[in-house]
């Protein structure tokens, strides 16, 4: 199995900041309806796509959720020289937007370059204190006349980076969590038979608070969930063993736990046998800081579900670029897949 490169940019460089996903939904819609039995969408914009059981008496629901969304901005204000004035959606690493190209989603989509004080013109105690996101704004190279005409108070803002092949990985602007819609994507694609119906959930404003996937679990009430997202590779110069949370080219991580979610011990029991019995090269994931939608598909519905997550070790989190290695991304479809079809093989009792 190879890494669909051309489908993975077209999903990555779609814009869909928090709140504001609809050409990314757009695409998803169109890549999934063949391959689906049916999918919808619903009022906060998730979409719900549905892949029906073989082996299913008991109807047993399972849950996989991918966040759509990405990390970004809104306009907040225009000042009287043209320069945007922003709030983040989602969190930033403040230091990595300088002299950034950003894509303003108006009337009309407008690059603007992010903008600080230079440091020619800063006191000595300036230069050694980190940026803070409120001391960025916004240079479009035009006044606020000319921008008022495309770009109101609140048009989001997403980052501009084309996604590249850098080695064995893929280096692009949302890679969180535009790999793991890839991910599900093809999942749906290769599923010929799920033990239990299958609803691939891509959800929205994972980013800002896990709403999608709480409305959506809540929504579904599923037995079984398995969320998607990106973790940390902390494998850099400079990281202790101790710290590397996984590590590039390290294979798919099976999570453990997070800021916000303990994973069920059955479904992580499931997940790592289900890895070794396909020879699928795994490694184990604690973050100690951060959480993703396995804590709505966990805790949101009415009876909550039996709870895990497949993770993709990713470089550069949350920072102007980031990148994923391919071979991870093939064992996490791959883990994907065979943990779908064979869901009604294992023991669920405690």
């Amino acid at each position: 199995m190879n890494v669909d490169v051309k489908l993975l940019k077209a999903i990555c460089e779609a814009p869909g900041a928090p709140g504001f996903e609809n050409p990314v939904r757009e695409l998803i819609i169109q890549k999934i309806k063949d391959h689906v039995d049916s999918y919808t969408i619903d009022n906060m914009g998730n979409v719900i796509a549905l892949k029906k059981g073989v082996r299913n008496p008991d109807e047993k629901k399972v849950m996989v959720a991918a966040h759509m969304d990405e990390i970004g901005f809104l306009v907040s204000h225009i000042d009287d020289n043209g320069f945007i004035r922003f709030q983040t959606l989602g969190g930033f690493d403040p230091k990595t937007l300088t002299a950034q190209r950003v894509i303003i989603h108006g009337k009309e989509d407008v690059i603007g370059v992010m903008g600080s004080k230079p440091i020619h013109v800063m006191k000595p105690e300036e230069r050694n204190k980190p940026p803070k996101i409120d001391e960025y704004f916004i240079d479009c190279g035009m006044s606020k006349e000319e921008l008022e005409k495309v770009i109101e108070i609140g048009d989001p803002i997403t980052r501009q980076r084309e996604l590249i092949e850098m080695g064995q990985c893929v280096n692009c602007k949302s890679i969180d969590n535009r790999v793991s819609v890839y991910i599900l994507i093809e999942a749906l694609k290769q599923l010929k038979d799920p033990a239990y119906d299958v609803y691939g959930v891509f959800t929205v404003q994972e980013e800002v608070g896990i709403r999608g996937a709480n409305v959506a679990s809540h929504s579904l009430n599923p037995d079984y969930g398995i969320a998607l997202d990106t973790t940390i590779a902390y494998d850099l110069p400079g990281a202790q063993s101790h710290e590397r949370v996984t590590e590039l080219g390290g294979g798919t991580a099976v999570k453990i736990m997070d800021a916000m979610t303990i994973c069920d011990s059955r479904m992580v029991k499931f997940l790592k046998a289900t890895a070794n019995k396909h020879e699928i090269k795994w490694q184990p994931e604690i973050l100690a800081a951060g959480g993703t939608d396995t804590s709505g598909v966990q805790r949101m519905g009415k009876n909550g579900s039996i709870a895990g997550a497949i993770s993709i070790p990713t470089r550069h989190l949350h920072q102007v670029i980031e990148m994923a290695h391919k071979e991870d991304i093939v064992a996490s479809t791959q883990l994907l897949v065979y943990a779908l079809e064979e869901l009604d093989t294992a023991s669920w009792e405690y």
